[in-house]
């Protein structure tokens, strides 16, 4: 059977959402609801549905781009991450036919590159390599694979706790001992404070998103994006903000913490907190995030999370040019 293909409407906004609600591999990232949160102006969007026989079958949330002087059609950038989103149960016909569809598309729609970026094999519910092997064979390659850090939330709270090295364990009790305590927050100005000030400091950058984007993507998510605060003497000393990506995998999004205060461990009893959470909520991982950066790795970023007992998975970007 044949597939066709056109592009996304606001008239398909509810088709959508509950065709990603159901995905294999949808995220909070993939939904209209989150990727409308931009100014219209921000993005030319150029989102693509794909059917089988009058069945909506798979989505590409995507962009129209100039990008190195070529007119490019782009996993959608104002999310982590893309690609193609498909049913549970994608067969191998259907994934080839799926990237077949969108190249001819692209080609006879005048772009002169693809680019996309899958989410972590982590964020499906039944692990396929399908869209992998069938965007290969069509002539992608990897235009970067970086590496997420990834933590498996075992039976119980205190088995990942057994998984943390000898001195984040120490770090936790120490923490607790000099009257560390960790809460869910609505301290979202002092986080962001101490957000700026610290990737200001480190890395001379500003937040991804703004303090009124943040605020307004906890307001249509309110059960989805959670500050998790750390705190001493009433004082707000670091902070996580959690994005619930889908329903195995939380997402740690921002990390950040008051250099002064470093001594009182206030992070380790954090992330212990959080996997706590995760696991009474019956999340399977908590992703702490990527520790390379187009391919080039902060070493003591990934010792740091490594030492809470997660390990790697990739987050690949393929791109095909014509």
């Amino acid at each position: 059977m044949s597939i066709s293909l056109r592009t996304y409407t606001v008239t398909d906004t509810q088709a959508w959402e509950a065709f990603v609600a159901a995905a294999n591999n949808g995220t909070l990232f993939h939904e209209r609801k989150f990727l409308g949160y931009h100014p219209q102006d921000r993005f030319l969007d150029h989102s693509l549905i794909l059917e089988k026989s009058g069945k909506l079958k798979a989505l590409f949330p995507a962009v129209d781009v100039n990008s190195g002087g070529k007119r490019s059609l782009v996993s959608h950038q104002g999310s982590s991450y893309g690609g193609i989103v498909v049913c549970e149960d994608l067969s191998f016909r259907d994934s080839y036919d799926f990237v077949e569809t969108i190249v001819e598309y692209a080609q006879t729609a005048g772009f002169e590159r693809i680019q996309m970026t899958l989410p972590p094999a982590i964020y499906q519910r039944r692990v396929s390599n399908y869209l992998d092997f069938s965007l290969i064979k069509h002539g992608f390659s990897y235009k970067k694979r970086d590496v997420s850090s990834m933590l498996t939330i075992e039976a119980a709270p205190e088995k990942n706790l057994e998984r943390f090295s000898a001195t984040h364990r120490t770090a936790v009790r120490k923490a607790i001992k000099q009257g560390v305590s960790i809460r869910q927050s609505e301290d979202w100005s002092d986080f962001y404070d101490l957000l700026r000030d610290n990737l200001k400091i480190r890395h001379n950058v500003q937040p991804t998103h703004s303090l009124a984007e943040l605020l307004k993507l906890r307001s249509l998510y309110p059960d989805r994006i959670r500050l998790f605060g750390a705190y001493w003497e009433d004082q707000l000393i670091a902070g996580v903000v959690n994005f619930s990506v889908n329903q195995d995998v939380v997402l740690a999004f921002y990390i950040s913490h008051k250099e002064a205060f470093q001594h009182l461990r206030a992070v380790n009893l954090l992330f212990y907190e959080i996997v706590t959470w995760c696991h009474a909520h019956n999340f399977k991982y908590l992703d702490f995030g990527i520790f390379t950066v187009d391919m080039d790795p902060n070493f003591g970023l990934g010792r740091f999370k490594e030492n809470f007992g997660a390990s790697g998975v990739f987050r690949d970007t393929f791109e095909l040019n014509f």
